[in-house]
């Protein structure tokens, strides 16, 4: 019996790196296991549902339960179709991860319009559909009287909470992501659903070229840069011990987990009349030396 015993869980992007340890663990936790995954390279191109299948297949060999989706998840009514394939398989829905993403990295001045618009498409709209989806199946149930114990995990990133050159796309999208799991938070209470984001940092081929070259370990040790090191949190808040905690962003990387405190207002200049914009100078250079410095991506 695991922490996710016979719960229904959809997985994004779920056929590699964290996405694919997180199916896994998942299963291994009791979970019955959507898998999906486009099967496009990291800047979104192709499509084969061979690599879903092979996780759907590796969860059934260890005894679970688990079938391969090739859904596009930022396609509005493919979306649709991968949430009812869930309800239907396994009687229902219980947790929803939208992990789904691709890479399109480029200077701002560089950034052609389709490298911007893939990547917004795939993340902040494939992140909304699947969402939009399943909790119109958590509020009709629970208008008709039935309780709702559901979960939605969305991906942020520290690209977007604190920002990264050359990646002006993603990380608006990733910011963008972490202020819809915060206000969706607050809408979904009401319905038993619980709303949290992870920001992850593991070696994948998403990040695999990106940073210095990953350190060799030697076999038989603990790497603290391995994608399933993402997977407990994940799972943890796909659990029903996780029913009280939701609205939060936490961030998983290099053995350390955290839990962010959001935006905070810093200091303050208070007066009963319009500020003169001639006056201003001082008043902001005294702001910006009392405030605390700017956390960096590390």
């Amino acid at each position: 019996m695991g922490i996710c015993e016979g719960r229904s869980v959809i997985v994004t992007g779920g056929a590699r790196g964290i996405g694919r340890e997180y199916c896994l663990e998942f299963a291994r936790q009791g979970a019955k296991v959507v898998v999906n995954d486009l099967g496009g390279d990291r800047a979104g191109g192709g499509k084969d549902i061979g690599a879903a299948e092979a996780v759907a297949e590796e969860i059934r060999a260890m005894g679970g339960e688990a079938i391969a989706n090739g859904s596009d998840v930022a396609d509005w009514d493919q979306s649709g179709a991968m949430i009812q394939q869930a309800i239907d398989t396994f009687g229902g829905l219980d947790v929803v991860v939208n992990n789904a993403g691709i890479l399109r990295d480029r200077m701002l001045v560089n950034m052609s319009i389709d490298e911007w618009d893939a990547v917004i498409r795939v993340h902040l709209r494939g992140t909304f559909c699947p969402m939009r989806h399943a909790t119109a199946y958590w509020r009709d149930r629970a208008k008709a009287g039935e309780k709702n114990d559901a979960r939605i995990i969305n991906t942020t990133s520290v690209s977007g909470l604190f920002g990264n050159q050359g990646q002006t796309n993603y990380g608006a999208a990733k910011a963008g992501i972490a202020s819809m799991t915060v206000i969706s938070a607050k809408e979904l209470m009401r319905y038993g659903v619980t709303v949290n984001a992870i920001s992850p940092g593991a070696l994948t081929r998403m990040t695999e070229d990106l940073g210095p070259p990953p350190e060799e370990q030697p076999e038989g040790t603990w790497n603290p840069r391995d994608p399933g090191n993402i997977a407990p949190i994940c799972v943890w808040l796909g659990s029903s011990e996780a029913k009280d905690v939701t609205g939060q962003v936490f961030e998983s990387m290099r053995g350390q987990l955290c839990v962010y405190e959001g935006w905070h207002r810093g200091p303050m200049v208070e007066q009963d009349e319009r500020f003169d914009p001639a006056k201003l100078g001082p008043i902001v250079e005294k702001m910006m030396k009392d405030r605390r410095p700017d956390q960096g991506m590390g």
